[in-house]
């Protein structure tokens, strides 16, 4: 292996066995300094040695063994790769005897670092030398990086002997919302006291090597007018008005459109169903509905937001049963105005101006080479396929050779678009085999993907953070390429982008600080640091226990969300896992009904997901079935309800957050109860 000048002078205290984070644009080999660590790690070592590669995206586990790992170790090491939908995680523990190098998500070591059954449980100091964390910045909080580094850090406190060597890697720690320099330090220190390392390594010797090997590519702002007129947007808001006044809320019309509305309605939404107001609650959905449109509006085209108003109207007609008046207003209200709203979409003179910019920059980039790749990033699944039909269905983009297709996230979600690990994956090849020169991407393609040289990067109506703007900002690696704003004349994410450039800069310097600061300083700051988050994490774990003791399961009743029918109690409910949340009271199939089957694109070890459960009388969608071995259990997502008691009525996003203690599922009792008619008496 033969690294640059600049990859050798930022591992050499990893070579010498201390825990350190690298700091390294994206494309400047950051993976490959690790591999080189690794194959030392495991010589120098030999016997017992044994490396651990930790990555935050599923996707990054196969790209890691089959671009990095295996190149240069196989044949001189044994190397596993196992991902969520792999067997071998069944095995985790056989696995990590049998390889010297294991690649997997940090949900996977997490998971096996919990469990008590013997193929599947670890120990980070009895079962690993050597662990190589990929974008550790996310090492904070409640992530799962975290999660494990806080179980080192403790047994590192109480002087436990065998903990691994840590190497952490990132393009960019970030601010942590810091704005200002000392506070910005202070969140690059407490990185590195998550991570237990000693210092952070950049280039600083052979920074002009570093420099020419990842040119920065050439930033332009490509900035639009407003529109000068928007009828289509005007007459959006005169319904969302006529919802307003019958809801009779404070006056809030000037931020129809806005993520701050948003917000609201959301806050809304939540208030009505808290109080059992199925009105408010009706109105604050579709008012939504109406802002997302307004939205779409403003990046893509005005058909494309058409369309998500009446498909919602539809959908919600098709599905929901027992209509009101509120629902009959609703209806009404869009009805009336949807032969005049397709026509307004339909009207070219009033079409998005920042589609007019954007196919400027698609032909003056494609127009002029046939060997062009980019990356369009945009914020939401939705666009990326709106902007994919556009670029399909656009004459003159079509004969520039444009071959596009969406690159959205694999996690299952409501929201249009998503992607299974294996369609991402096909996706990805078929950029890498020139089949697609054009991505339209969320976030996933920000951070680790291993995409061919891009000489375009743009970045469309984006609202997002300094670590993001970085991490797009290196996709473009080829010679003498463009990376691309585009955003309105004074709008949000033109101050946005602007805003992130300076705290790009607030990193550098935040970082020079931490690397200028006298060792025994740092040292006493990251013990002070370490210290205080197991102090913290411990109240915060003592008031989540008390928290979930408020109430007795017995006395706790969930209602559908939607049309406030109380369907279950508190003690109905057992957890599979500690994840899954199912109802195990046969009774409960009479409140739901089933839907479509669910495709995750995913194999699990002890359950397969069913068809979709939502309430008979409304229609709410209230989750999925679970067939754990053999046994089918309605699986529910608590956000679809909410829950009373003695103390009143509460909604929350996550089962973390309910109040009432929910009992481990008993595999063996739940078959006895509902089986007992066909098992034999042993007794």
């Amino acid at each position: 292996m033969n690294l640059y000048s600049y990859q050798q002078e930022v591992i050499q205290p990893a070579l010498e066995g201390k825990n350190i984070i690298i700091w390294l644009p994206t494309g400047g080999g950051k993976t490959r300094a690790a591999v080189y660590v690794a194959k030392n790690h495991l010589e120098q070592q030999r016997r017992g040695a044994k490396v651990a590669v930790l990555v935050n995206k599923i996707h990054l586990v196969d790209q890691h063994y089959n671009n990095e790992f295996k190149p240069f170790l196989n044949g001189s090491h044994s190397i596993a790769h196992i991902s969520g939908d792999s067997d071998q995680k069944e095995f985790f523990s056989k696995v990590v005897r049998d390889n010297d190098v294991i690649i997997c998500t940090a949900q996977i070591l997490e998971n096996a670092l919990n469990n008590t059954e013997e193929e599947k449980h670890v120990e980070l100091t009895a079962d690993f030398s050597l662990l190589i964390i990929d974008e550790c910045h996310h090492t904070h909080k409640d992530a799962v990086y975290n999660k494990i580094m806080e179980r080192y850090v403790e047994k590192k406190l109480l002087r436990e002997e065998g903990l691994p060597q840590v190497l952490g890697l990132t393009a960019s720690p970030g601010t942590g919302g810091a704005r200002n320099l000392d506070a910005a330090k202070d969140h690059v220190l407490q990185i590195c006291a998550n991570l237990d390392a000693s210092e952070i390594m950049s280039a600083k010797v052979h920074l002009a090597e570093l420099q020419q090997k990842v040119p920065k590519p050439k930033k332009q702002y490509d900035v639009v007018q407003e529109r000068l007129r928007d009828p289509f947007g005007d007459k959006v808001k005169e319904l969302m008005g006529e919802i307003h006044d019958h809801i009779d809320w404070p006056d809030v019309t000037s931020r129809f459109g806005s993520q701050e509305f948003e917000q609201e309605v959301v806050e809304l939404e939540k208030s009505g169903a808290d109080r059992g107001n199925r009105r408010l609650r009706q109105c604050a959905l579709h008012l939504r509905k109406y802002n997302d449109a307004l939205l779409v509006n403003d990046t893509v085209r005005m058909i494309d937001a058409f369309n998500i108003l009446d498909t919602f109207n539809t959908n919600e007609r098709a599905t929901r049963g027992g209509l009101d008046d509120t629902d009959h207003f609703l209806f009404r209200v869009f009805q009336r105005s949807k032969v005049e709203l397709q026509q307004l979409a339909s009207t070219p003179e009033f079409e998005n101006p920042k589609l007019a910019k954007l196919e400027h920059i698609l032909l003056d980039q494609f127009g002029n080479s046939q060997e062009s790749r980019g990356i369009l990033f945009t914020k939401t699944r939705t666009s990326t396929h709106c902007l994919n039909d556009w670029i399909r269905t656009n004459v003159k983009l079509r004969e520039a050779g444009i071959k596009p297709s969406p690159l959205t996230g694999a996690g299952f979600s409501n929201q249009a678009g998503h992607m299974t690990q294996r369609q991402q994956q096909e996706t990805i090849q078929r950029f890498r085999d020139g089949e697609l020169n054009l991505l339209i991407s969320t976030s996933v393609a920000e951070e680790g993907l291993d995409i061919p040289q891009c000489n375009l990067v743009v970045r469309y109506g984006l609202l997002t953070n300094d670590i993001a703007t970085k991490q797009a900002q290196g996709r473009a690696r080829a010679e003498d390429s463009v990376y691309s704003v585009v955003a309105q004349m004074g709008g949000r994410e033109l101050r946005r982008e602007h805003t992130n450039e300076y705290l790009e800069e607030l990193t550098e310097k935040a970082i020079d600080e931490v690397q200028r600061m006298a060792k025994r300083d740092y040292h006493m700051k990251i013990r002070d640091l370490q210290k205080e988050a197991i102090v913290t994490r411990r109240l915060s774990q003592e008031k989540v226990e008390e928290k979930r003791n408020t109430h007795d399961p017995s006395v706790v009743i969930l209602h559908c969300r939607r049309c406030n029918n109380a369907v279950c109690h508190g003690s109905d409910l057992q957890v599979i896992e500690g994840t899954h949340h199912v109802n195990i009271n046969p009774l409960f199939e009479v409140y739901y009904k089933l839907g479509v089957k669910v495709c995750l694109g995913k194999k699990f070890e002890d359950w397969e997901p069913g068809h979709t459960i939502s309430c008979k009388d409304c229609g709410q969608d209230w989750g999925m079935e679970m067939i754990y071995k053999a046994v089918t259990l309605p699986m529910l997502s608590i956000k679809k309800f909410v829950i009373a008691t003695p103390k009143g009525r509460y909604s929350c996003k996550q089962w973390k957050g309910v109040t009432f203690r929910i009992d481990e599922f008993d595999y063996v009792a739940y078959c006895e109860s509902k089986f007992e008619d066909l098992l034999p008496n042993f007794d």
